[in-house]
C-alpha cells in the first residue's frame, strides 16, 4: 500500500523564489536563510518521495473573490507555473498524480470533507517556492505533486482543528491506496507576517517558536489554537499556519524531528521550516 513517511513544513515567501531565480542565494541578506535548507536538500535526495501532497494557498491566481473553495484538490495530469504580475517563475511544470488524487478526493469526501475537485489549475509561488527550496533548480521536478489549496485569504478560513482532522483522514486515504508509493505531506505558508494596515511588517518570534514546539510535540494543543489568536499574535497572514496542521495530522502522534529552522526576516516575513519523519515509517 502507499504510505506517508514524512512531513515537511516551510514558509513560501515569494521573495525567496525571486532570490533563487535571480541567483541571489549567496547574497549576505539571503545566505543565512538558504543555509537553513541545506539539510533538507540532502535528506530529500536520500528519501526519494514518489509523490508530494503539497498543501498551500492560492494568491488570487487560480481562484479569486468570485470563487473561493475552502479545500481544493488538483486532480490534473500537470499544472503550469502561474503569472503573478511579473511573469511565471522559470521553473518546471508540475506533474500530478491524478489516480491517487482522485482516490484521496473520494476518500475525503466520503469522510465528510467537502472538497472542490479541480481538473485545470495553474500554481503560483505558494506551491513552487517550497519545491525550489527542497529540490533546487532541476530541469524537471523529481517527483509527482498533488496540489491541495486551502482558503486562508478570505474570511472564513477553516479552523486549525478542522485542518488537523483532515490530515488524519488524508493519512487513511493514502494508506488505502493499493500502489506501493512513498508519499510525503508538505504544509506551507506562514510564519508570522502581516502585509497591510497599521500592523504591516509584524513579526512575533515568541508565538512562532511556541507554535513550532507545539506542532512537533503537542499537536493537539496546536490544533486547538483559535483563528482569532493567529490573527492577533501572528498577523493577518499568520493564519496560513493552519495548513501546517494538515501535514501534522497525517503523521504519527510521536515523530522524529530531523530539522527545525527559524529565521527573520525574509522580505517582511518570519520563515519557519520543519522536517518530521514518521516513527512507523520503514
Amino acid at each position: 500500500m502507499a504510505r506517508i513517511t514524512a512531513g515537511v513544513a516551510t514558509s513560501h515567501v515569494p521573495a525567496i523564489g525571486a532570490a533563487i531565480d535571480l541567483g541571489k542565494t549567496r547574497d549576505p541578506y539571503w545566505q543565512p536563510l538558504f543555509a537553513g535548507y541545506d539539510f533538507v536538500k540532502q535528506w530529500i535526495a536520500n528519501e526519494k518521495p514518489d509523490v508530494v501532497f503539497l498543501v498551500y494557498n492560492d494568491h488570487a491566481t487560480a481562484f479569486d473573490l468570485n470563487f473561493i473553495p475552502t479545500f481544493a484538490i488538483g486532480c490534473a495530469e500537470r499544472f503550469q507555473p502561474a503569472d503573478e504580475g511579473w511573469g511565471p517563475r522559470p521553473v518546471p511544470e508540475v506533474i500530478g498524480h491524478p489516480v491517487l488524487a482522485a482516490h484521496i478526493a473520494q476518500s475525503l469526501i466520503e469522510s465528510d470533507f467537502d472538497l472542490t475537485i479541480v481538473n485545470r489549475m495553474d500554481v503560483d509561488h505558494g506551491l513552487t517556492v517550497p519545491l525550489s527550496l527542497m529540490f533546487g533548480q532541476p530541469d524537471a521536478w523529481p517527483c509527482r505533486v498533488i496540489p491541495f489549496a486551502v482558503n486562508v485569504v478570505q474570511y472564513p478560513a477553516p479552523s486549525g482543528k478542522r485542518c488537523y482532522a483532515l490530515g488524519k483522514a488524508l493519512r487513511a486515504a493514502v494508506e488505502s491506496f493499493d500502489e506501493d508509493l512513498n508519499v510525503q505531506v508538505w504544509g506551507t505558508g506562514g510564519m508570522s507576517h502581516q502585509l497591510q494596515g497599521p500592523r504591516a511588517g509584524l513579526i512575533n518570534k515568541e508565538f512562532d517558536n511556541a507554535f513550532l514546539e507545539k506542532l512537533v510535540n503537542d499537536p493537539d494543543s496546536a490544533a486547538a489554537i483559535p483563528l482569532v489568536e493567529y490573527l492577533r499574535e501572528a498577523g493577518s497572514e499568520g493564519v496560513e499556519l493552519v495548513m501546517w496542521l494538515i501535514m501534522r495530522g497525517a503523521l504519527d502522534a510521536r515523530v522524529l524531528e530531523r530539522k527545525r529552522f527559524y529565521h527573520v526576516p525574509a522580505s517582511n516575513t518570519a520563515v519557519g521550516h520543519l522536517v518530521l519523519e514518521n516513527m512507523s515509517a520503514p
